[in-house]
């Protein structure tokens, strides 16, 4: 298998189901579902979630440790959805000997998708390129490609709404994923103030503390998750801790209710975050 294009798209939505009338509220899911290596338990929760728009993070296509699955695919296949994968990278050590294995983000959507575009950030890690000294082996994850938003226009509401499936680097420093931050904050100017936006996904860092949250203040975004408390959403990290890198921000005329960080599913290094939104 070969995925010829960056974005694969198609919809599970059976046909002679009634098209959906445009609603006054939609439910959003957002999740790094760590390659979908517990689709079981992936679906299970995705399934009582019962969420029109859901961005995923982390969706692995036809690699070896995940069964050589299209997860993005057999997601939607499940829930009837229709989706876009956005393709980040390609996994040198994870395909077959005549098929390449991907890796990035996937978008569903129970409203239509009127199209989707994948914003490739300027400012990259070079951690990942594949080197002449280090082995071609799992461990080591040598991949081409870099990291990006997957950006979507989602039909619902009066006009529509703009959903940027994001997950920024985890090598390199806060400097680097604020850059990235930066491109995606430049990347939203193009639209009306009208227009709902919402950004979601995995930003390996707090968006609740400096520099993070005068960029996000300034844009101007807002986020119901860092209202009071802010919440661990991984279960754990490589020194050992859970920390605050996930997150659902909003721009427009919005207003959000039965914000929920989800910590009863233990199917991802990640714990799914929802809301549901309501035009002003």
């Amino acid at each position: 298998m070969m995925l010829l294009e960056p974005i694969e798209s198609g919809s599970y939505v059976p046909a002679l189901q009634k098209a959906p009338e445009q609603s006054d509220s939609i439910r959003i899911v957002s999740w790094n579902i760590n390659r979908g290596l517990q689709l079981d338990g992936i679906l299970d929760f995705l399934t009582k979630a019962s969420a029109d728009l859901i961005l995923l993070q982390e969706v692995d296509v036809n690699a070896r440790r995940t069964h050589h699955r299209n997860i993005a695919r057999e997601i939607a296949q499940a829930l009837q959805m229709n989706y876009v994968f956005g393709c980040e990278f390609e996994e040198l050590t994870q395909g077959g000997h005549n098929s390449a294995a991907y890796h990035g983000q996937a978008t569903l959507s129970r409203l239509p998708i009127a199209n989707s575009r994948i914003l490739q950030f300027r400012s990259q890690s070079g951690f990942w390129r594949p080197r002449w000294f280090i082995p071609t082996i799992p461990k080591f994850q040598r991949r081409l490609g870099a990291r990006m938003a997957l950006v979507s226009h989602i039909d619902c509401f009066p006009k529509h709404i703009v959903a940027y499936n994001v997950h920024l680097e985890s090598r390199g420093g806060d400097t680097l994923r604020c850059s990235q931050l930066t491109e995606i904050l430049d990347d939203v100017q193009q639209y009306d103030a009208g227009i709902p936006l919402v950004i979601a996904g995995d930003f390996n860092f707090d968006l609740s503390r400096e520099p993070a949250v005068s960029k996000i203040g300034r844009a101007p975004f807002d986020s119901p998750f860092k209202n009071g408390n802010v919440h661990p959403t991984t279960t754990y990290s490589r020194l050992g801790r859970a920390r605050a890198v996930d997150w659902i921000v909003t721009r427009g005329p919005l207003i959000y209710a039965e914000v929920d960080l989800h910590y009863s599913t233990g199917a991802s290094d990640h714990y799914p975050l929802s809301l549901v939104l309501r035009p002003k």
